[in-house]
């Protein structure tokens, strides 16, 4: 699948305009259609269970009930959803909301709402009495009886509607929404089965001069296409990337180099522009550290001042280490694509798994040195992801976890905390980290400011 269309097809996930817009043509189309079923269907209407029949009048009063009622349904679901959306972007990180505009239940429930009023217009408008036109009465039984049935279905599903916005703001459902779509996504990119050897670091590129190819626009580069960037090159050539998934775009700063230099720049520039997918929003699209990003943010908005709520942070700490006991254990890319032809793309902002690491915890310990009791989660959870690293085979990519414990420590002895906080931070370190059962003695004085 091409990178626009990927692009498309996750445009479209976040939408939520697209799948109500189908199904306000479905209902139009549905609406023709039973208007027409009934038409033919019109010498038995007299055998109809008395349920199914309508008056003239009863027909017109039940299909404008319907629809007023179920247009109401759909302003009340989007209220609810853009309420939903701001208090998670405020309460928690604007940075999860990407994850809510993907939830397919509240756009089904609108799309229904929508869908069964444009159903009500079209049959509506198919009613007549035996005064209008001079003609014979229309009354469509079996529209309305099915007008009736989609009426209460749109009812039904505004309380499920309620039910699952009042749990999609649980902290624990939107973290866990966002680890697993970067679990999803970091299966599809990195799998599983290296060898292990792979460390994620790109090679050196070729000596000499290349050609830079610059940005055509500014925004959140969301895909590269590697076989399409091979085309820059002839046999034998090597295209540079300087940037990555998940980076922010500059207009007129250098996508690539490439060697030798093309004969035609301009042909190369509109090339290069076709390999590349630039957005107005960060997306996961070949982009797992998004899904860490998003995580790490939750936490620092959780010890912000403002907030201050140290059990959140902690929910989004033990997320951080089930993803990255998952992305540590995969061979990461190796920064470097070739084909058949010996020509080859090398990516220099390639990730590693010190990266990864520094990502999810670096500026969490930061903002945690003065609460330590968020300092001995991270050191848990930074000791639960090493134990599954060991478990996996993979005790060389333990490193970086080791020095954020160290840096977690580090902090927590030079921030304001009293003599008996500062222990038990170094207990959990020891318990974890240094020698089992070896008691690490208090300081010998309380640590500057302390109480």
């Amino acid at each position: 699948m091409s990178i626009r269309l990927n692009a498309l097809v996750e445009r479209l996930r976040g939408s939520l305009f697209f799948v109500p817009m189908l199904f306000v043509l479905i209902g139009g189309a549905a609406g023709v259609a039973m208007v027409e079923v009934d038409a033919a269907l019109d010498d038995q209407a007299t055998e109809f269970p008395l349920v199914l029949t309508s008056t003239v009048g009863s027909a017109r009063e039940v299909l404008s009930v319907v629809a007023a009622a179920t247009i109401t349904v759909a302003g009340i679901a989007f209220s609810i959803s853009l309420l939903v959306i701001q208090q998670a972007s405020g309460q928690y990180s604007p940075r999860v909301v990407h994850s809510l505009f993907r939830d397919p239940f509240n756009r089904r429930v609108v799309a229904l709402a929508v869908g069964t009023f444009t159903y009500c217009l079209m049959v509506l408008r198919a009613v007549r009495s035996s005064v209008e036109d001079a003609g014979e009465p229309v009354v469509p039984n079996l529209s309305v009886a099915l007008a009736v049935v989609l009426g209460v279905a749109a009812i039904l599903a505004i309380v499920a509607f309620i039910d699952h916005n009042a749990h999609t703001m649980e902290v624990s459902q939107i973290l866990q929404r966002v680890t697993q779509e970067t679990l999803a996504q970091i299966d599809s990119i990195w799998p599983e089965g290296g060898d292990g050897s792979a460390t994620g670091r790109p090679p050196e590129a070729p000596d000499g001069p290349g050609h830079a190819v610059l940005l055509a626009s500014s925004g959140w580069i969301q895909q590269l296409s590697a076989r399409q960037l091979l085309d820059l090159v002839p046999e034998g050539g090597t295209v540079r990337v300087e940037t990555a998934p998940g980076r922010f775009a500059v207009r007129g700063t250098p996508l690539c180099t490439v060697w030798p230099a093309p004969d035609d720049p301009e042909s190369a520039q509109r090339r290069a522009a076709e390999a590349i997918e630039v957005g107005r929003a960060r997306t996961l699209q070949q982009d797992p550290s998004y899904g860490i990003r998003q995580l790490a943010d939750v936490a620092l908005v959780a010890l912000s001042p403002g907030v201050n709520d140290p059990t959140t942070a902690q929910d989004a700490i033990f997320h951080l280490a089930e993803v990255l006991g998952v992305a540590l254990a995969r061979d990461l890319p190796t920064g470097i694509e070739d084909d058949e032809r010996d020509r080859r793309v090398v990516f220099a902002e390639a990730p590693t798994h010190a990266t990864l690491v520094e990502l999810a915890f670096d500026e969490i310990r930061r903002a945690a040195a003065a609460h330590p009791a968020v300092c001995i989660y991270l050191l848990e959870a930074l000791h639960l992801v090493e134990r599954s690293l060991v478990a996996a085979g993979h005790p060389g990519r333990v490193p970086p976890l080791r020095r954020q414990a160290e840096l977690t420590v580090a902090g927590a002895r030079r921030a304001d905390l009293l003599h008996d906080d500062l222990r038990e931070v170094l207990r959990a370190f020891s318990r974890r980290f240094g020698d089992t059962g070896r008691h690490v003695p208090a300081p010998a004085t309380d640590p500057p400011g302390g109480g």
